[in-house]
């Protein structure tokens, strides 16, 4: 059930903020590997990024790749939470003397992401290749011209076999690492300081929402690089043995990124990041933080 109630409060925030994501990936992939001022900004920010996708590809572009959003949430969230869940209610977290462990949070955190994030990586790859794909007047990075979730999957399987379907895996680990453990550290931790402090009664709905929106902001400034980068990765194209052609792996992405749009390349689309990242982070722990509640509520 810990791994059930994980994955549907995290398919219950996407549903929300993939809008916020479509946005995101095409600000990151933005005049890619271009020093700033030599390219067109089709985006301008997060807002006039929506009138332009809304406009120009429609309405419904702005949901783009909503399915194999909704699965990988489902199951890098589902393990990922419900990982996590079960270490805390195992008493994992805790010290001898029955205080909250941020080192221990943080270690069960990584962890836990890096097994829900390298098993749903295919899906996240296909995610990211149908969200930036667009009418070629607002088109960046690599286009991609897959039909849909299954076929994208299917013809990448077939030209490229498992290794294909897995590019990028390795590289995408430290976004999660640095993102997981960041989120799940600082919610337990703060959620913890609010009890201690009484500022909210035992339980209530206020005391996940407030720790919820202070992992949100500190998960979106240690990962923003990260995602960029993880972004470029996965959108990439590749030759015929699948292999990407502009980047080696996750530091060559950074490096690569620092050296020619600067210190700020690295943080494209970070208001998009906030966001999509905020509202997500919100959404998902507070409606795991409440379903867990209830479930045990009701167990008993």
């Amino acid at each position: 059930m810990d791994f059930l109630m994980s994955g549907l409060a995290a398919c219950g925030a996407c549903v929300f903020t993939n809008p916020l994501e479509v946005v995101k990936t095409r600000m990151q992939l933005q005049g890619e590997l271009k020093a700033p001022g030599t390219y067109q900004r089709h985006y301008r920010n997060v807002f006039h990024a929506f009138i332009t996708i809304g406009k120009v590809d429609g309405l419904a572009a702005l949901q783009k790749g909503l399915a194999p959003a909704l699965i990988y949430q489902f199951l890098m969230n589902g393990i990922r939470l419900g990982t996590y869940g079960l270490a805390e209610a195992g008493g994992y977290l805790h010290t001898a003397e029955g205080t909250h462990s941020p080192a221990r949070s943080a270690a069960a955190g990584a962890m836990a992401g890096v097994m829900g994030a390298y098993l749903g990586s295919p899906i996240y790859m296909v995610k990211t290749h149908l969200q930036a794909q667009a009418a070629s007047e607002i088109a960046v990075g690599h286009q991609y011209k897959h039909q849909g979730m299954f076929q994208a999957l299917t013809e990448i399987g077939q030209k490229h076999g498992l290794v294909g379907l897995w590019r990028g895996a390795l590289g995408g680990l430290p976004r999660v690492i640095i993102g997981s453990s960041t989120q799940l550290c600082t919610f337990s931790s703060t959620k913890d300081l609010l009890s201690q402090w009484e500022i909210f009664p035992p339980q209530s709905w206020k005391l996940a929402l407030v720790a919820a929106m202070v992992s949100g902001i500190a998960v979106v400034l240690a990962m923003a690089p990260f995602d960029v980068a993880c972004t470029r990765l996965y959108n990439q194209p590749t030759n015929a043995q699948g292999k990407g052609l502009m980047y080696r792996g996750i530091l060559d992405a950074l490096l690569q990124t620092a050296r020619t749009e600067g210190i700020f390349g690295m943080y494209k689309g970070i208001g998009a990041s906030y966001f999509r990242l905020g509202p997500h982070t919100i959404l998902s722990l507070f409606f795991w933080d409440q379903l867990r509640s209830l479930y045990y509520t009701y167990a008993k």
